[in-house]
């Protein structure tokens, strides 16, 4: 099983006792002193965000606790129980702002960090979605020992830089392009990327901790180019900082995006745990489908590269899971290295929900559903508007939809003026026999949820 796999191989035993936080924001952590593309943002993106922090609720059993930043829904947890899944037991700060993240609401709330001083006592372990200083920070007041290697190696392996030069070390084709930690090396890059442009193609430059379409820019005018080369000149003339932390590509002409995943353990040894298909909309992660559609070859190269890339790692002292962006170019060639994500990912937390309900042979969509709300929406109404829709208990190996992250629906509410419309993301998966059946399920499910504006997550 993919959890007790994971708890040995970071901590050396099947049933460790784990402390789960969902902290989705960990690369703002991991980018902090590094200078790359102005940040863009919002109020209601980032509340948004950090309640993604819910998805760590699928991932511990019974004997394990999650961190959230608030109690899920009632229902939501009636949906999760009455399907038959054993869950972590929820523990909430006491203390807790929208636009925190869930680490930093947990170190300004004492009663929680005694709580948590006392599992740790009892032998649990903090295992985070990914490593920085603020979850050292909490190891540190509360004694808890961590199932990840310390938040310095688990930056150092998360770079795009870092991604760049280790398959370049190991031989793995990967596009065109140049790692850039200083302004003269991004200027000369710019140089030799024009040339891209002025054959017809495009570029992408990429902050070397950027996620989920924050800190990327698609280029395809030499005009734009330029002004970026002077944005970031002009920047390092004011700040006397000629650093930067940037990665320019030539765009790959894709075919599909693929998420490779495997786990590495302490010993070097790795398990590869499977690979999907990635949906992507606007350079952001909006679900995946599974099982992915590869041939026996690429399947072959990718899990070759996954042990190449987990001895690598290992040298380098990280252990843990190990998510690594791959795609297939429309010409059919693999590139099995975009990008490696040396922490828990999106398709990490649909590992149990897809070991408990999709058989062998079935087809699964993970993905979301944009709704349009003017005020909170409990899941009791969800559950009522998608009556016939979900899987039910008895269910568990048929086709439906089973509801995985909720508190994402009315994280923006806050965010927005009483009264004025948010949007609300709903995340869920589409189960089936056949994609067919999955795209009948999903199309079922868009019309249900019509009256809340909902809206496909790949639109």
């Amino acid at each position: 099983m993919f959890l007790e796999g994971v708890k040995e191989a970071c901590t050396g035993a099947p049933d460790t006792p784990m402390v789960l936080l969902g902290n989705f924001a960990v690369e703002d952590e991991w980018a902090r002193g590094e200078v790359g593309l102005p940040a863009l943002g919002s109020r209601a993106a980032a509340a948004v965000a950090h309640r993604m922090d819910e998805f760590a609720l699928l991932l511990g059993g019974p004997g394990d606790h999650v961190v959230l930043k608030s109690a899920p829904d009632p229902g939501f947890l009636d949906q999760l129980r009455g399907l038959g899944l054993d869950l972590p037991q929820v523990l909430v700060p006491e203390v807790t702002e929208p636009g925190r993240s869930v680490s930093e609401d947990v170190l300004t709330s004492p009663a929680l960090l005694a709580t948590l001083r006392e599992l740790g006592a009892a032998g649990a372990r903090l295992w985070p979605h990914g490593m920085s200083a603020l979850e050292e920070r909490i190891c540190a007041r509360t004694g808890l020992a961590s199932a990840l290697p310390g938040a310095a190696v688990a930056k150092a392996v998360n770079g795009k830089i870092y991604s760049r030069r280790l398959a370049d070390e190991l031989g793995i084709r990967q596009v065109r392009g140049w790692e850039c930690e200083t302004v003269a090396q991004f200027a000369a890059a710019a140089g030799e990327a024009a040339a891209v442009l002025a054959a017809g193609g495009r570029i992408g430059v990429k902050d070397a901790y950027g996620v989920s379409g924050k800190g990327i820019a698609v280029v395809d005018d030499p005009a734009r180019l330029d002004r970026l080369v002077t944005m970031v000149t002009r920047r390092a003339e004011r700040s006397g900082d000629e650093r930067v932390a940037l990665v320019v590509e030539e765009w790959a002409a894709k075919e599909t995006d693929l998420t490779c995943h495997f786990t590495l353990a302490r010993d070097g040894s790795v398990r590869f745990d499977f690979v999907k298909e990635a949906l992507i909309a606007q350079g952001v992660s909006v679900g995946h489908r599974m099982p992915a559609r590869l041939t026996p070859a690429h399947l072959d190269t990718v899990e070759e590269c996954a042990h190449a890339l987990g001895k690598r790692l290992a040298a380098d002292g990280y252990h843990g899971v190990v998510g690594v962006d791959a795609m297939i170019e429309q010409h059919g060639g693999l590139l099995p290295v975009v990008e490696i994500n040396a922490r828990n990912n999106m398709a990490t937390y649909q590992t149990r929900l897809q070991e408990r309900f999709v058989p062998e042979g079935a087809v699964a969509l993970a993905r979301q559903y944009r709704l349009r709300l003017c005020r909170p929406l409990a899941f009791d109404e969800l559950r009522e508007r998608l009556d016939g829709l979900l899987l039910a208990p008895g269910r568990d190996r048929g086709s439906g939809l089973l509801v995985d992250g909720f508190a994402t629906v009315n994280a923006a509410h806050g965010a927005h003026a009483p009264g004025e419309p948010f949007t609300g993301r709903l995340h869920a998966l589409v189960i089936g026999g056949s994609q067919a059946e999955v795209e009948e399920w999903d199309a079922a499910v868009v019309a249900r949820l019509g009256a809340f504006g909902a809206r496909g997550g790949t639109a």
